[in-house]
């Protein structure tokens, strides 16, 4: 069956609905089509699930602090099949809202199913062939199964998989130290299994600043969660009933015996289905569809929005791609990837936020940089809450006065870093937030003191 449209999305995670939403309402005919569950990654195995677990596991690790508090909450024990219903149960309502927001909206027609391309306008799903002059392609990334010996003869769990989960692993030994598998790690050790965290690199978390990398090793430590960094050799064993992952590392035993293995180690494209060559939408060596500042294809009518197109791999990148593609062809915009600021957050507990550039960028850049810093031993706010691992770091262009990067790690500091990337977006000097009064006690309250105090980056 052929059928026309203005527009055709592929996916329905994070840009692709909203995209939808906004052509349909300014009067494009469009299609949607979505083979499996609507929301994408971060509704049904990222952001939404995984920041669930999070919060059931820091309320399980904060009843069992009660002492540092004055009371007692007794024993804790954790129900993994409890934590599993609440998850399931907000990840199912934001599921449910993304189809049928979708499917409720005038001039949008929603399609089940696989779509490939059979031109650079027609795309087939199922028995359909779908043509329109515009075609938007929203198909999100998966984990990346690494080619490591053992890897297919070693059950081992994903950053999907392991969400459903029947029980809690015994010990959960979790191969790679990025984004992904440190919030596993610390998540899955205050619900009571046993963690360690391998990685081939020298220090966890490597992309973060390495002030940042030392903290995460210290809250790993009071929890008990154990780390083999530098491990040269990683392959997958088993070991009887159980699980193994072999390294070779300057100290420490040469093997890891545990009850599961999670490989969380980077994410990979979802376009080897697509049929990209009929189209002629060019990829690159890894998948990744190439896209100008302004998300087109080399293929004119074609975008590629989301992790697919490798320009971001958060939420909230995805979202910022569907408003540079709907501002730009509803509004006459210019906008541009290249406009916005890279900003992340890691969930651990207490949170680590970054914004623009680190340190070790800084100094590679050979620029004139100022540093101001201060520890979460010295913000009142985490004092009084007992949680002062952690610290506020801002670069700031000694000539510009332009803030050029911050880390922030502490409580809440998730939230805080949105007063330094406001001003960043403002082109502000950083005076703009030393001379700010903020309210006591809280942690954005130090931004000011600590801008007040820069030195050269060095001394």
């Amino acid at each position: 069956m052929r059928e026309s449209f203005d527009a055709i999305v592929v996916g329905a995670g994070q840009a692709g609905p909203s995209l939808a939403r906004r052509l349909a309402k300014a009067g494009r005919k469009v299609a949607v089509v979505e083979r499996h569950l609507f929301g994408g990654t971060c509704v049904n195995t990222g952001c939404t699930p995984t920041k669930a677990m999070v919060a059931s596991a820091r309320a399980a690790h904060m009843a069992r602090r009660g002492e540092d508090f004055g009371f007692s909450a007794g024993p804790v024990a954790v129900d993994w099949g409890a934590v599993k219903r609440r998850k399931n149960q907000i990840v199912e309502k934001s599921r449910t809202g993304v189809e049928k927001g979708l499917r409720e909206t005038e001039n949008c027609t929603v399609f089940t199913g696989t779509a490939s391309f059979e031109s650079s306008s027609c795309m087939r799903v199922g028995d359909h062939r779908l043509e329109a002059s515009q075609i938007f392609l929203n198909v999100g990334a998966r984990p990346f199964i690494p080619d490591l010996p053992g890897v297919d003869k070693v059950p081992f769990l994903t950053s999907s998989s392991i969400l459903d989960l029947d029980e809690l692993p015994e010990h959960l030994v979790v191969v790679g130290g990025g984004y992904v598998g440190l919030e596993f790690a610390q998540m899955f050790r205050r619900f009571g299994s046993q963690v360690t965290v391998v990685d081939r690199g020298g220090r966890l978390a490597p992309h973060e600043d390495e002030e940042a990398s030392k903290v995460i090793d210290e809250i790993f430590r009071a929890e008990g969660i154990a780390s083999r960094t530098s491990a040269e050799c990683i392959h997958l064993e088993v070991d009887g009933k159980q699980v193994a992952v072999g390294l070779t590392c300057g100290e420490g035993e040469p093997r890891i015996v545990g009850s599961h293995i999670l490989l969380a180690v980077g994410r990979i494209p979802n376009t080897d289905d697509l049929n990209l060559q009929a189209a002629g939408v060019v990829t690159d060596e890894h998948g990744y569809i190439q896209v100008d500042d302004q998300l087109r294809t080399n293929v004119p009518g074609i975008f590629a929005l989301g992790d697919c197109n490798g320009k971001g791999a958060f939420t909230h990148t995805s979202y910022n791609d569907f408003e540079i593609v709907a501002e730009n062809l509803l509004d006459g915009a210019s906008r541009r990837v290249s406009d916005r600021i890279p900003v992340h957050a890691l969930y651990l507990d207490p949170p680590l936020a970054h914004v623009g550039m680190t340190e070790t960028e800084a100094r590679r850049r050979g620029e004139p940089i100022l540093v101001g810093m201060r520890p979460m031993s010295h913000v009142s706010r985490a004092i009084e809450k007992s949680e002062t691992f952690g610290f506020i770091k801002i670069l700031v262009h000694a000539e510009t006065r332009q803030i050029v990067g911050a880390t922030l790690f502490g409580p809440g500091c998730d939230e805080a870093i949105h007063c330094i990337l406001t001003a960043m977006y403002a082109h502000q000097p950083a005076s703009l937030l030393t001379h700010s009064v903020h309210i006591h006690p809280t942690v954005a309250e130090l931004i000011p003191t600590t801008l007040a105090d820069l030195k050269p980056l060095g001394e």
